[in-house]
């Protein structure tokens, strides 16, 4: 074997011994538009359409986990990506984004959390991001998105879908 194939097979080990660094981005969504105001109400036609939407936004974006609420329209909002990437959904305790915070930073896996008007804001700031708006009552096309990287401050885009 001649040295220059020597270096590159030592160069090609040293890279796969070598641990990557801890990244993953985690998508936060609000539930999808509710046909009422019950206490646990399915989607609106507006609401599945915007699950589907959704879906295809975040179809290619490598997600591993899809965490949702206690309430079906959460579940209704994931489902279409769910089904689409095959990734089963988790469910989480709404009351609870703290908890929540520490599952999403103990891997280094794309996830999608579906949560609520009044705690979207609450697990971006659990994950460490500094001022985020809070989600008005009329508001579903807000798409979070968090950058977490070992060693560094979470980094946050907003977009809308």
């Amino acid at each position: 074997m001649n040295k220059f194939v020597l270096c590159v097979v030592l160069a090609l080990s040293l890279l796969w011994t070598v641990p990557a660094s801890a990244a993953s981005t985690i998508f936060i969504v609000r539930h999808a538009e509710k046909v009422d105001e019950s206490r646990d109400p399915l989607l609106s036609a507006r609401g599945t359409q915007r699950a589907q939407s959704l879906a295809q936004h975040l179809r290619d974006a490598g997600i591993r986990k899809i965490f949702v609420t206690e309430f079906q329209r959460t579940a209704l909002t994931a489902r279409p990506l769910a089904e689409l990437t095959q990734v089963a959904l988790t469910p989480y305790a709404a009351k609870d984004s703290a908890k929540l915070a520490t599952l999403l930073t103990s891997g280094a896996e794309n996830a999608l959390v579906v949560g609520h008007s009044n705690t979207v804001a609450n697990i971006a700031a659990a994950l460490g991001v500094k001022e985020v708006k809070a989600v008005a009552d009329d508001e579903y096309d807000r798409l979070i998105v968090i950058h977490l990287n070992d060693g560094a401050a979470p980094v946050m885009t907003v977009l809308r879908y």
